[in-house]
């Protein structure tokens, strides 16, 4: 049995454990793998380390279901939304965070 026919069979086996919609497996596996990716590296959830991960990981599943169906899904752009949406917002609003706390407001970075 090839690595995406194994791929597959785990991606169907948590779908049907779980009970859980493709579109909120793809949220959580997300959330998981920034977080994951934080725990390793170390680095805040405001540098872009860990959300690239994400991005990588769903880079990664995308190309593994091409693999394994031999062409593009019809839900490919809904599950890369569903992915990278919430570590995309969450990274960007701790960005924003990060900069109004370096700079409070009337605060000018010296030049």
């Amino acid at each position: 049995m090839n690595p995406s026919d194994l791929y597959e069979r785990f991606i169907l086996w948590i779908g049907d454990g779980t009970g859980a919609s493709d579109t909120v497996l793809h949220i959580h596996a997300g959330m998981a793998v920034l977080l994951v990716a934080r725990l390793v590296s170390g680095r805040s959830l405001a540098t872009p380390w860990p959300l690239l991960a994400v991005y990588l990981a769903e880079f990664a599943n995308e190309a593994m279901d091409y693999v394994a169906h031999k062409r593009i899904m019809p839900d490919t752009l809904a599950d890369i939304v569903n992915t990278v949406f919430w570590p995309t917002v969450l990274f960007i609003g701790l960005r924003i965070r990060r900069a109004r706390l370096d700079y409070p407001a009337g605060a000018q970075p010296e030049a």
